[in-house]
Formats: C-alpha cells, structure tokens, sequence
C-alpha cells in the first residue's frame, strides 16, 4: 500500500530517467533527497526548504495542488549568507528557523545581529515573518535582500529529479508577480516595524526569472526590524480536492500521560500531522480523508487513506465514514482498459493531472491499478461499524459494500483458482499493484523477479477478512448473500494453505506471493504479519508467523523489514526489499496483539518507538534496514515522505495493539487485553472515542485497566499470559 507510484519495471529507472508532464526541462538529475527537507504543510499545499529556512535544494519549494510555484527563495543580508543555529517545527503547518549573521555589526568574536523567520502555511498560500534584531553594542546599517523565482513544475517533474525551466518575474503594485499559462504566484512584503528600527521602502527588482526585494536597515542596539513575506498561490486547475479548517477536525485532541516520553511526543506529533493532511471531497465537505503524505503524494489514495482511516479508528469513526463516502462516490462503474476501472473496484489514486514517471509509465488522473483497496473498504466499514459508526449511516454504503464483494468474487480472481491476482493490462500502468508497489518488490529467496500475475499473501487475508466482515454486514442489516461469502472465504483459505506454505532451515513460514506459473515466491518477508488476525491462518500457523516476525532476518532493526537479511537482492536501503516502514511494523503489532501474542506485539513495537527521536517524532515513510547494533540511531531513506499519513497513524496503531483495545459496538461490548512488561505504563490517554462517545483509559504496570466511557458497551478486561517466542 505504497505510495510511490513512480516505481514501475524496471526498478532502478525511477532514479535515474524520467518524463515530465510539465513543461520545457532542461536537465534530469535523478529523484531528489528530501530527508533532511523541512515540511510544514496544510493540505493541499506545503513549503520545503533547508534548515536555515532559504529554498534551494532540487526539492524544495511552495507547492500547492501537486505543483511548485515558488522554486527558491533566499534571503541574505549584505551578501552574507545565514549561518543557521535552529530549526524548529512548532506545529504541522508553522516552522522556526533561526541564524546568526557573520561579521554584521560585531565588535567582538560574539555574534551581534540574529535573524528569525517564522513561517505559516495555509492553503494556497504561506507568510514569513522575518525579523533582524541587534544585539550589539553599536549602530548598524545594512541591507537585507530577498530574492525569489518560480517554475510551476509539475510534481511528476520534480519526483523526477528534472529541472523545469524558471519563468519570468514582474514587478506588480508593491510585489512580485510570476504567470504561467493559468497558474500565478505572487509575493508581497507587508509593514512591520517596531522597536524605533528604521527601513525606508523596499525596492522591488525583476531580472529575468529572478524577483528581488530589497530593505534598507538601520538598527540601534537592542532595536529589531520586522517584515511579513506573503507567498499566493492561484491555480489555472482546479485541485481535485479542498482544504480542511482546523475546526474540522474529526476527532478530539489526543492526550497521552506516559512512562515512555517519546512515545508521548511521537502521539502528540502525529495527531499535529494527520491534521493537515486532511483533505475534503468537493462533491460533499463535510466527508474528510487523510491524503497519503508530503511531497510526493498530496491526495486521495485508496490503500493509504483507508489504512490510516483504520488505524485512527480509536480517535472516532468520522474520518473512516468521509474516507469510505468519498471512495464510494469515484468506485468503479464500468470496464475501462486504460485506467483499470472494473464495477465495484475501489481506486487507487486522484490526481489533478496524468503522471508521467519513469521508464513509460502514465498515470491517468483517476487511475484505479490497485489490488488491495477493495477489501480494505469493506473491511474499513465493517471496523467502523463495530466502533460505533451510525447504522444509518452504514446502511447507506450498503450498494456499494454489494458492488466491492461482487468485485471480490468476479474481477478480483480472473483465473478462478480462488485467490486475488493483479497483473497490469495496459504496458503503461504499475507492475505491482499491492502495497510493495516497485518493480523489484515481489522476489524469489535467490533474489530472481517474479512474473505476473502475482498473487500476493496479504492480499488473500484481507480478501479472507473482507468477505467474512461483509457477511456480517449483510446479515446485520438483512441483506442477502452473506452465505455466499463465506464459501468464498472458506475455499480461498483452503487455496492458501495449499499453495502458500513453504518452509527453510528455520521452519514453515508464507510466501510473499504465488508467480505466474503458481509457483510460492519464497522470499522471507514482512507480508507474513499482514495474516495475522484475519482469520485466515488457524492457531498453529499464526504461531508459526509470529515467531518467523521476531527472526533477526526480519526483526532486529528499527522495525519490521520489509524483506529479510538472508534473501537475494537484500538492501537496507532498497524500497522494498530490506527498508522499514512504521505503518508495515504497526499492521504487524496489531495483528500480533489480536492472535494473541501480545509480548511479541511488544517486543516489535518498542524498537519502532524507539526510533522516532531520530526524525523528530515524525515516523517518515520509511527508513533504513540497518541493524540495532549496527547504529544508536535509525538511517533515512533519502526520498522518503515525511509526515506520511498511515507512519503518523501507526502511532495510534501501536498505542490500541499494545493496550489490547477492541470494539464491537453492535455486541455492546469494549475489550482490552494490555501487553505486559511494556515500558510504556504507567499511561493514561483521553480523546479516544467509541460509540461516538469520549473514551479514557488508564493502565498501571502491575496490569491493572480501567476504561471510563459514557458509551452504553460492557468494559471486558482481560490479562492474558504472554506468549513468548519459541
């Protein structure tokens, strides 16, 4: 349930060629880095730069609607560049950059003259309020220029590494002006001075693509200069989706009182997060979803949205029943070859604009080469409705919960052998079309590629679980065929047990995946975790798969890896096969927890804790494989989003996996089985929700629980003994 759809066959040529849909490109330099980027963002846009606060690398920039208006920025005083002394990001949307100005007013080796910027995004636009103060003991007179171009480049572009050419820049009223066909940017300064600081009028200057403001100081000690930067966005495409107020909101304020402060600090950074990563459906603005992540994938994806919709499920129900509206609103209608629409499928992706990435691939603008989406809406409203989702509410996506089963059962399984294949019909849309969606994902143990069709592991345990929960669902609101269903379930987990299995020096583990001859694609890998508690495997095989998780192959990094040390092709840094990715640990901690293994739910989960403080508590993408003992501290990967929907969810994820929490509304009942031994506890949490009501729970480290809820649901709390690890 990846993001990057810019990773098709072959899997290196993303990072190394690319087409752009955008204009004249004068250079290609491969994809850009954008871990060390600073991001604050209101969705739909957000403002990359470096840690001093200018805009200059390949990726930074204003971007607004999956298009970069503002491509530098600098701001220098006297021609000497900022020396930076801090970086702050104080909130999703605002940022602190601080730095210090060599040799400008100093009369000893202390530095005398600071400058501050504070940074505000919005949507469609951001302001900077930039501040000179001096703190040395004489007059000083200098000149602060701020100087500014624009591309428009199409987000395909940048991803791609090329450099779109600048356009020119216009002296307008008392700012600047770039225009490119319908799109336009403007920057203005507006007045702030104070303290007795004087600055005669900027001069506004316009060389070619370059824009330039110019201010004149004049600063006593102890005196400070102000100026407030306003950056406008106005787009010639409407964006496919609209901003979301911070009133908005759908869920209450999460506060987590807790033994493990950076598990604290990674809650409270991720709810910050998701916030702003909320986007609305035009065609209904009160239904909300979570958009995948920043730069890359601003907008509505299938997977990612409703794998973060779930997640955050203990926060509420609202952003599950936006999410699910507006992918019911774009679910297949028809059989369209070029974009992959099939009647009852649910999407992958929207976008204002095809996407043209690397080696041939293109994108549609409505593109729906997914696998996975569908069985993870049913099962998404299936989980909302046990938390309380309004029946009205349920019943009303009843015709389209019919259409995505019958996609299950026609579409889904095109050769009839019982399982969930995908193979890309059209030679110009992605070649893995699961959550692993590069190239080179889906791989022999020697390391060899496997060929299409494939039929992934995880795929036939949400497929299991989405028909058993659909089932329930029918029956629950008295529709037909709920018996059907369940045949289909019971004769795809007959299908997998038979074909999926296979086994090494270590013992019996699942497949990642059966290749076009049916052949098990043996590679060991983090799918296995994605089995867990779908019902699809029974009690010895879950026992099987929780233990091959805590492998050192597998589990002795930050997390989960995505595919083993001992595989062929093994890479820590490779996108798929030996990275870790926080929401792919985080489905595999849940999934432990509810088979019933919660101290291997725990021992999972800590390590993926323990490396937030090396991004900030911003859980990226994902990051490097590399072992524990090998570093004290987590490697990025250099182009991975950060924030990131379902990595800032898989917060919440670990706190409801090792807390035990499960709801069933309609049962009128609310469990929890916490983990022991768990470094987290004491711990205390309020602003989670059920049944629509507010939730708080209290957990001690002798194991003692207490939920308090006005909700009408039974409190069953369970001690389990942990299950250790063979």
């Amino acid at each position: 349930m990846t993001h990057d759809s810019s990773r098709p066959t072959p899997p290196a040529a993303e990072h190394l060629t690319a087409q752009s849909s955008s204009a004249a490109t004068s250079q290609t330099e491969g994809q850009p880095f954008v871990h060390d980027a600073r991001i604050v963002l209101w969705a739909p846009s957000f403002v990359a730069s470096r840690s001093d606060g200018d805009l200059e690398s390949a990726v930074d920039g204003f971007y607004h609607g999956d298009r970069r208006y503002l491509r530098s920025l600098h701001v220098t005083v006297d021609g000497v560049r900022l020396a930076a002394t801090n970086a702050v990001t104080e909130a999703a949307d605002r940022a602190l950059f601080e730095a210090v100005l060599r040799q400008v007013g100093q009369s000893t080796a202390d530095p005398a003259v600071t400058l501050r910027r504070e940074r505000s995004v919005a949507p469609a636009r951001f302001t900077e309020l930039i501040e000179v103060t001096n703190h040395g003991s004489q007059q000083v007179a200098c000149t602060l220029r701020v100087s500014a171009r624009a591309d428009f480049a199409a987000m395909d572009a940048v991803k791609a590494g090329a450099r779109p050419a600048t356009v020119p820049a216009a002296c307008e009223g008392s700012g600047l002006a770039w225009t490119a066909g319908g799109d336009r940017l403007t920057l203005t300064a507006g007045d702030a001075t104070a303290d007795g600081a004087t600055s005669d009028d900027a001069t506004i200057g316009a060389d070619g693509d370059e824009g330039t403001l110019l201010f004149p100081l004049s600063l006593a000690p102890g005196q400070t200069w102000r100026r407030v930067l306003t950056a406008r966005a106005e787009s010639g495409t409407p964006t496919p989706f609209a901003p979301v107020a911070a009133t908005e909101r759908p869920w209450d304020t999460l506060e987590v009182s807790c033994a493990d402060a950076d598990f604290a600090r990674l809650l409270s950074q991720s709810e910050q997060d998701l916030s702003r990563l909320l986007l609305a459906d035009p065609e209904a603005p009160g239904d909300l979803f979570a958009a995948a992540g920043a730069p890359w994938f601003l907008t509505l994806f299938g997977r990612d949205s409703l794998w973060t919709a779930r997640m955050l499920l203990p926060l509420g129900t609202g952003l599950a029943a936006g999410t699910l509206r507006t992918l019911a609103r774009r679910q297949g209608r028809a059989t369209v070859a070029a974009t992959e629409e099939q009647p009852g499928k649910i999407l992958h992706e929207v976008r204002a604009e095809q996407q043209a990435l690397a080696g041939g691939t293109r994108l549609p603008p409505r593109y729906f080469g997914t696998i996975d989406a569908t069985p993870l809406w049913i099962s998404l409203l299936h989980d909302a409705w046990r938390w309380g989702l309004p029946d009205a509410e349920v019943a009303a996506l009843l015709p389209n919960l019919e259409a995505a089963l019958s996609w299950l059962t026609e579409y889904g399984d095109p050769d009839g052998d019982g399982l969930l294949e995908y193979i890309d019909a059209t030679g110009t849309g992605l070649a893995n079309q699961g959550w692993k969606d590069s190239g080179d994902s889906i791989r022999f143990r020697d390391g060899s590629q496997a060929k299409a069709p494939i039929a992934l592991c995880e795929v036939q345990a949400y497929a299991h679980q989405a028909a058993l929960a659909g089932a329930d669902l029918l029956d629950a609101f008295g529709r037909p065929g709920a018996p059907r269903y369940r045949d289909w379930a019971a004769h795809l987990q007959q299908a997998f047990r038979r074909s999926f299995w296979v086994a090494d020096e270590h013992g019996r583990y699942p497949a990642i995946a059966l290749d076009a001859d049916k052949r098990p694609v043996d590679s060991v890998t983090s799918g296995m975790g994605h089995l867990l508690g779908t019902g699809l495997l029974d009690a010895a095989e879950s026992r099987l798969v929780a233990d091959r998780l805590l492998h050192p192959g597998l589990a002795d990094g930050y997390g989960l890896r995505t595919y083993a040390t001992g595989n062929g092709g093994y890479n820590p840094l490779g996108y798929h096969v030996g990275s870790i990715w926080p929401h792919d640990t985080a489905i595999a901690v849940h999934g432990l927890a509810r088979a019933g293994f919660p101290d291997h739910a725990r021992r999972l989960a800590e390590p993926l804790i323990a490396a937030a403080p090396a991004f900030d508590s911003r859980l990226p993408e994902l990051f490097a494989g590399t072992p524990r003992h090998a570093s004290r501290r987590p490697a990025p990967y250099p182009a991975s989003c950060r924030p990131q929907g379902w990595s800032a969810a898989a917060a919440v994820a670990l706190l409801q996996a090792l807390l035990g929490l499960e709801a069933d509304v309609p049962a009128g009942r609310l469990t929890l089985r916490p983990a022991t031994g768990t470094t987290l506890l004491p711990l205390t949490v309020t602003g989670l929700r059920v049944a629509g009501a507010p939730l708080t729970v209290h957990a001690t480290p002798d194991g003692t629980v207490r939920a308090d809820t006005p909700a009408a649901v039974t409190v069953d709390v369970q001690r389990a003994a942990p299950v250790r690890a063979s």
